[in-house]
């Protein structure tokens, strides 16, 4: 839910907000890009110790799903009251440790007949071609276009999430989705991840000024990383025998 709990903290603050950081995306970039790459290496150092210690894994994964969580919102904190020294390792660790949480899905992908390592790439292309797509929309919405769209998209991904949550949950007891039902829920993910990417260049010029740009580079990164997850989640529920 950190995703979320970013958006809707966005919204707030650019609800009747005039353009407060012109330049806060361009500023925002390089960490989006670094964070991605420390997002890489974490989940090939995941997939390392899934190889050579499988019964460590799950143990330490619990861990950097907890670490993961927490490390959000402090880091989310102090780079809102742009304390940007303090934040930047914090971000860093963050980034490493969302890459290790995802080793589980990209190991099943790379087992997965028809998706691969072709199929990462597929879903990390996608993430790049959005970006392009969303920026040039984005920074041209209206102010009723983009917060209708970012109220309508918030919205969709707290309803997103809730039926994530309840998969999860029936998982424990044996009751896993169908195929449709997981291509349904990844095709929606995608679409609203999509939508996420095109008002974070309306939203955060708003939200943040020039200096907040690591704030804004974790809203970006989040976008990214869930629109990677989604992508790579219908990949494999298309190629699911």
């Amino acid at each position: 839910m950190t995703s979320t709990s970013n958006f809707r903290q966005a919204l707030r603050e650019a609800k009747n907000e005039a353009i407060l950081g012109p330049n806060v995306i361009a500023n925002a970039l390089p960490y989006v890009g670094g964070g991605l790459i420390l997002t890489a290496v974490g989940t090939f150092g995941g997939l390392n110790v899934l190889a050579t210690n499988r019964g460590l894994f799950m143990p330490t994964f619990w861990v950097a799903v907890i670490a993961q969580l927490v490390l959000f919102f402090v880091a989310s904190g102090v780079a809102n009251k742009g304390n940007n020294k303090a934040a930047l390792p914090l971000l860093a660790t963050y980034s490493l440790l969302t890459g290790y949480t995802l080793t589980g899905l990209v190991a099943v992908a790379l087992g997965t007949n028809g998706v691969g390592i072709a199929g990462i790439g597929v879903a990390a292309l996608g993430c790049g071609v959005t970006f392009i797509g969303a920026r040039s929309i984005g920074s041209n919405l209206s102010e009723s276009d983009g917060m209708a769209l970012s109220k309508t998209i918030n919205l969709g991904i707290i309803a997103l999430f809730v039926v994530i949550l309840a998969q999860f949950v029936l998982s424990f007891f044996g009751i896993i989705a169908p195929s449709w039902l997981e291509i349904g829920i990844s095709g929606l993910g995608v679409l609203l991840f999509v939508g996420a990417a095109v008002v974070d260049f309306y939203l955060l010029p708003r939200a943040y000024n020039d200096q907040q740009y690591l704030s804004a580079a974790l809203s970006m990164y989040l976008t990214y990383i869930n629109l990677f997850i989604f992508i790579l989640r219908l990949l494999i529920a298309f190629n699911r025998d």
